[in-house]
C-alpha cells in the first residue's frame, strides 16, 4: 500500500547510506523524491538507480543551500517531506582537536542542517513533515566524539524549538538518532574492520549493526499521516547502544 502518494520529498545526502535507503523507502511508498549530494557522479548514479531526482548541493555552504531551495521551488513549488540528513563523522580527542576539524564537522552537521531547515521553511507545505538525522552519540559520553556529539546535541535542541515555531502551520519536526549502522560513512570511520565491528556490536544489547532500510522505514512512518500527532520527538534507533553510556 502506498501511503505517501502525491507527496514531494527532499532527502539531503541521499546518494548513499541512510539517505539512500530512506529515499528508496519513500519512493516505495509513493513519494516523489529529490536527493542531494556534493558529487555529481554519485548523485546521478543514485538518482538513476532510485528513480529519484538528483540535485547538487554542498550543505556546508549557505550559498548552495539557498540555490537548492530556489531550484526545488522552481521545479516542484512546495514540498511535503524534508529529511535533513547530510552529515559527517570525525573523531578526535579534545586535546588533539584542530580548528579545521571542528569547523568541518560543525559547518555540515550543525550550521548546514540548521540553514537547510531555515531556508526550506518557506517552501514547506502546511502539514509537512521534517526529519533531521541526529545520532545516538548525543545520548552517550564516548571518548573521541566531543565535536561530533556536540553537533548532534545542538541539533536535538533545534528540533524541539523548530517543532514549537512551526506548530501553527501543523509542520512536524522530529529527530531520528541512529546508532551503529553498516553504511559508507561508518566504513570510512573504520567500522569495516572485523575487529572493530566485533567491538562495536559488543556494546549493542540487540547484538548487531543496524540495517539502513530500518531508518528508511522509520522516516517513512514519521512522514505519513500515521504520525500526525508526533512532533519535537527524538527516535533512537540504535539497538539499545545508548543504554550503555
Amino acid at each position: 500500500m502506498t501511503t505517501l502518494t502525491g507527496k514531494i520529498a527532499v532527502v539531503t545526502g541521499g546518494n548513499s547510506g541512510l539517505g539512500f535507503a530512506t529515499a528508496k523507502e519513500l519512493i516505495a511508498n509513493g513519494a516523489t523524491v529529490i536527493i542531494t549530494g556534493r558529487r555529481k557522479e554519485a548523485i546521478d548514479k543514485a538518482a538513476t538507480e532510485l528513480g529519484a531526482v538528483g540535485m547538487l548541493a554542498n550543505h556546508a555552504n549557505l550559498t548552495d543551500i539557498v540555490a537548492l531551495t530556489e531550484q526545488v521551488g522552481r521545479a516542484f513549488g512546495k514540498i511535503d517531506i524534508l529529511m535533513v540528513n547530510a552529515g559527517t563523522t570525525k573523531l578526535t580527542t579534545i586535546e588533539e582537536a584542530t580548528e579545521d576539524l571542528f569547523d568541518e564537522v560543525m559547518n555540515l552537521n550543525l550550521k548546514g542542517a540548521y540553514f537547510t531547515l531555515s531556508r526550506f521553511i518557506p517552501i514547506l507545505n502546511d502539514g509537512a513533515s521534517v526529519i533531521i538525522t541526529s545520532s545516538s552519540s548525543a545520548s552517550t559520553t564516548k571518548p573521541h566524539t566531543s565535536i561530533y556529539t556536540a553537533s548532534k546535541t545542538a541539533i536535538n535542541a533545534v528540533v524541539k524549538i523548530a517543532a514549537i515555531e512551526l506548530a501553527p502551520r501543523r509542520i512536524r519536526v522530529n529527530a531520528v538518532s541512529p546508532g551503529p549502522f553498516a553504511t559508507e560513512i561508518m566504513e570510512k570511520g573504520g567500522i569495516g574492520d572485523p575487529k572493530m565491528q566485533e567491538f562495536i556490536i559488543a556494546g549493542v544489547p540487540l547484538g548487531r549493526l543496524g540495517i539502513a532500510a530500518e531508518v528508511g522505514k522509520l522516516v517513512s512512518f514519521l512522514s505519513s499521516d500515521d504520525a500526525a500527532f508526533i512532533t519535537g520527538a527524538e527516535y533512537l534507533i540504535d539497538g539499545g547502544q545508548s543504554l550503555n553510556k
